[in-house]
């Protein structure tokens, strides 16, 4: 008799269930999900910024750009929760059946999620920006509270990267994924710093 395969979705759970089993060590989500779980609440924050500063400015078109892309990049993060998931699989397929050049070939795909991750927080640091001059002084503790989240998807998502990365043999792909998340990551302080500064 086939052994059954009970695929789990992370996005569909609660608060509650989704952290009791991201606690487990069996558990198939990994901080990659989290990173996404974070991101998601990030841009939900960005959406209510955004919200608000409509409510105070009335309607125009970069305000409803920026609330739709916001709704938008939340949307995609919940999506991510599960796809960083199925990024992982093929690695933990190759740890069990292949051989080290079949590790090697998965390393990349691994950390594709939390490439896209981090890329994605930059859009959502930039409309968090823009919103500082916009939204009312009694809200703007939104804005700083979504760059806080924004940036620490960020760091977690890089930290999952790192870890696939540094199980490269190539020492060129090792190096390059490491400036290249350096640069990531400076830019993406440079905004955060710029948020904080207009707060």
């Amino acid at each position: 008799m086939a052994e059954k395969i009970v695929i789990e979705i992370f996005k569909e759970k609660n608060a509650e269930e989704f952290t009791a089993a991201l606690a487990s060590p069996d558990c198939r989500a990994s901080a990659g999900s989290a990173a996404a779980y974070t991101a998601a609440m990030a841009c939900a924050l960005a959406e209510r910024a955004a919200k608000l500063c409509t409510a105070a400015n009335g309607e125009n078109e970069r305000l409803s750009y920026i609330e739709r892309n916001c709704e938008i990049l939340r949307s995609y993060m919940v999506n991510l929760i599960d796809e960083d998931v199925k990024s992982k699989r093929p690695h933990a397929r190759a740890l069990k059946e292949g051989g080290a050049r079949e590790i090697e070939a998965t390393l990349q795909t691994a950390g594709c999620i939390d490439a896209e991750i981090v890329n994605m927080m930059l859009p959502c640091l930039q409309f968090l920006d823009e919103l500082c001059a916009l939204c009312p002084a009694e809200e703007r503790h939104f804005i700083r509270e979504a760059a806080e989240l924004a940036m620490s998807a960020t760091r977690v998502a890089q930290s999952v990267i790192f870890f696939y990365s540094e199980k490269s043999s190539d020492e060129t792909y090792r190096y390059v994924t490491r400036r290249e998340n350096e640069i990531f990551l400076s830019e993406r302080t440079a905004l955060y710093e710029s948020i904080l500064s207009k707060l």
